[in-house]
């Protein structure tokens, strides 16, 4: 899969750059006071997430820029819809903004038969705050220590397994997609979360897995997780030294997690010019980027234009996978 993100040669310039096109267009006088009241961050996943841990990141320190507190609150549910509907159906005032994912915004478009949003027409994007790849990893005292092995493993008797946090989701999908690309069996096994599933790979009840890198780092720096390869075309800045599976298998693999910041889509224009100001100008901070980084979160600034093209290309990338996998969700 080819990645859907365009190149831009400076992360920092490129932010600044948004943010003073966000603060020439002439504002009315009643957006020179927005905000004035607190904000609300929507997260639609649960507390101690990677979502949840960044949300908390960029909402402190874009309330700051904002000169307003903004309130982080978890939604979480369905795979991340009841979180995203509320702020589809809310108020379009600039108050309620969504930290949107991958998940939300590009495979619920595909992997529920019946959602109760529309990814691109329910939203108005703000700031893609970042993506990280996803590691493939194993049992550090295991016997696949590298992709062949692997690919051995899954061309003899029963194949290998691989676990995920669920059915649909991007540890799923990458698993689908890393089937196709070896060949073999490789036996699908969804849990309930992704620390559980974490937890099995570790005790070699599965044999591998795909997952984010502020979850596995500390088990690889541990020595309970080996990681044999990351989703990403290019490796990641979490851990250089890993190489990229597109890289050992010689095809098209590219898959990323990623965050935006989303307001409903009929949020007035000068809200929206004042929220992405504040959030190109937060996201060029040093601080911020740090911090996003320890949760292996690498920053890809996109105008407005380019937000709007990346996610329709997503959901359609996406979707590819979904149908290949046959996972689907009443």
């Amino acid at each position: 899969m080819k990645s859907t993100l365009p190149r831009h040669p400076n992360r920092r310039e490129s932010l600044l750059m948004l943010a003073a096109t966000a603060s020439s267009f002439g504002l009315p006088a009643w957006a020179q006071t927005f905000p004035d009241k607190p904000l609300r961050l929507v997260v639609p996943f649960g507390a101690g997430t990677t979502t949840d841990i960044i949300s908390r990141v960029v909402g402190e320190a874009m309330g700051r820029e904002l000169a307003q507190p903004m309130v982080v609150d978890n939604r979480a549910g369905a795979g991340g819809t009841t979180g995203s509907s509320l702020v589809a159906r809310g108020q379009a005032d600039g108050y309620q903004m969504l930290m949107g994912t991958v998940g939300t915004h590009a495979i619920n478009a595909t992997l529920f038969k019946s959602l109760s949003y529309d990814p691109l027409k329910d939203f108005a994007p703000i700031a893609l705050v970042g993506y990280t790849p996803t590691f493939l990893v194993t049992a550090a005292d295991g016997p696949i220590e590298t992709l062949a092995d692997l690919k051995a493993k899954a061309a003899q008797g029963q194949g290998a397994s691989f676990a995920s946090a669920g059915n649909g989701t991007s540890g799923h999908l990458a698993g689908e997609l890393l089937k196709a690309r070896l060949g073999g069996q490789m036996l699908h096994v969804p849990y309930k979360e992704g620390g559980m599933a974490m937890s099995d790979v570790i005790a070699g009840r599965a044999d591998f897995m795909f997952y984010h890198p502020a979850a596995v780092l500390p088990h690889m720096q541990a020595g309970r997780l080996r990681a044999l390869g990351v989703s990403s075309a290019q490796r990641s800045a979490a851990a250089r030294d890993v190489p990229s599976i597109a890289e050992q298998v010689g095809a098209e693999f590219d898959l990323v997690a990623w965050f935006m910041l989303y307001v409903p889509a009929a949020t007035p224009a000068p809200a929206l010019a004042r929220l992405r100001e504040a959030a190109a100008k937060t996201l060029a901070s040093k601080e911020v980027s740090d911090k996003l980084l320890a949760q292996g979160v690498e920053q890809r600034p996109l105008d407005a234009n380019a937000m709007a093209v990346f996610g329709r290309a997503e959901v359609d990338k996406w979707a590819v996978l979904v149908r290949q996998s046959g996972a689907q969700v009443d």
